[in-house]
């Protein structure tokens, strides 16, 4: 196993430019699987669960090969519709494929994700769309038996929350469906923008994505394509958070000022400066972050839950008391008793709200990454901490952050892998 050794105190400065979005690239993945024919996908990040995706893709029967950030997907002769369970658990958001071998086979298995039961709300979101178009699912020991008896058909699909995985799950789904698919309270995150705008070019016609309402009608055939993925929002609110906390003043190049949107007035009502030229945003901060009275994650266009904990270890350091209530998933505050490790003074309530009591300075301790978001937000913490801080489970942070410590080494932190003594 290996680990992050980070010695805190170095103020961050240079440029980087912002890898390729892994909410995006997944999804994408996933509908190659259903064209039947050739993808050229460009600015793809190398991250482990893009990789998983890669392996399902090459199981089920796809030619896939990788030339530096482009991906290229030849699924002509995929033949296969079932995912064995070690592909299934290499990555949290397998669930996905679940739409495109319908599409593609009318039939799949799969496992479900994690090894739910899937009376879990959000497995029952993505099942009961996919019932109302026609799929009988039964479930068997953890393994998700998904057939069509006749072919799958469009309809009017209300969902009572905006999913991102059950709203991309239905849509990839649609591409083979008879008849126009309608989904009502869609998920609006600019992933769902991308996977339309690919599905668009394979032929498929998506309208209405990034609102609430999104229309899918098949055209029958679908093209070879050639698309880029989209920059990653999450990771660009992780450099900035590692410049709240650390210091310093940085260029982020390649990024999409209006899916920033509901992150920049957070950051800047914390004391960060932050503006733009063209695709570069430029973020600065010194002196002690400001407290921000109270954070609500919520939906797209909403402040984004994985942006949560990178912003709690913002004003961890804060002048004052901050209050985040996380409103879209549970158990979303397992990084909270590594950061009080580090000297914060976070308490939770009722499961969904941190009460950060910001103090002075943090120091090093020797914690563990227990998801991805939150491990990078322990990292960043560590970088605008006092003294040296070991970091254990980085698997978690190498399934959304590309070269993470590379990234901000060449910043100026003082970050780098090793590992863990005695392995």
């Amino acid at each position: 196993m290996e680990e992050f050794i980070i010695n805190g105190g170095n103020r961050l400065y240079g440029s980087v430019k912002l890898q390729g979005a892994k909410n995006s690239i997944l999804p994408i993945l996933a509908a190659c699987a259903a064209t039947g024919s050739v993808s050229l996908l460009h600015n793809c990040p190398k991250l482990s669960d893009v990789e998983a995706a890669i392996n399902i893709l090459r199981h089920i029967g796809c030619k896939v090969e990788r030339r530096g950030h482009t991906v290229i997907v030849d699924s002509s002769n995929a033949s296969g519709y079932e995912i064995p369970d070690g592909l299934m658990r290499e990555m949290r958001s397998s669930i996905i494929f679940l739409g495109a071998l319908l599409s593609r086979f009318g039939k799949a298995r799969v496992t479900a994700p994690g090894g739910c039961e899937i009376g879990l709300r959000p497995i029952d979101l993505h099942l009961s769309a996919l019932r109302s178009m026609g799929v009988n699912i039964a479930e068997t020991g953890g393994m998700l038996e998904c057939v069509c008896n006749a072919s799958l058909h469009g309809g009017h699909i209300t969902l009572n929350f905006p999913s991102v995985g059950a709203t991309e799950n239905i849509m990839l789904a649609a591409m083979s469906a008879k008849g126009e698919t309608v989904i009502v309270n869609a998920a609006r995150e600019p992933e769902i923008v991308d996977l339309a705008d690919y599905l668009n070019k394979c032929g498929v016609t998506v309208t209405g994505a990034g609102q609430s309402i999104i229309r899918i009608e098949p055209s029958g055939r679908f093209f070879a394509t050639e698309h880029r993925i989209i920059p990653d929002r999450i990771v660009a609110s992780t450099l900035m958070s590692g410049v709240a906390c650390a210091g310093g003043r940085i260029c982020i190049k390649e990024v999409e000022k209006e899916h920033l949107a509901p992150i920049i007035p957070i950051y800047e009502a914390a004391g960060c400066k932050i503006s733009f030229s063209e695709r570069e945003m430029t973020v600065e901060s010194f002196g002690r972050p400001r407290r921000v009275r109270h954070l609500r994650t919520m939906p797209y266009p909403g402040f984004p839950t994985d942006s949560q904990a990178l912003f709690m270890a913002v004003v961890s350091k804060a002048s004052g008391t901050s209050v985040i209530s996380e409103n879209i998933f549970e158990n979303r505050f397992r990084h909270v008793p590594e950061l009080n490790k580090m000297g914060a003074d976070i308490r939770v309530e009722n499961c969904c709200v941190a009460v950060v009591e910001g103090v002075r300075n943090l120091h090093g301790a020797n914690v563990t990454a227990c998801d991805l978001r939150g491990g990078s937000a322990l990292a960043v913490a560590a970088m605008g901490a006092e003294g040296q801080t070991v970091l254990e489970n980085i698997y978690h942070i190498d399934r959304g952050c590309e070269s993470f410590e590379t990234v901000f080494e060449s910043l100026g932190a003082d970050i780098r892998r090793v590992q863990r003594a005695g392995e």
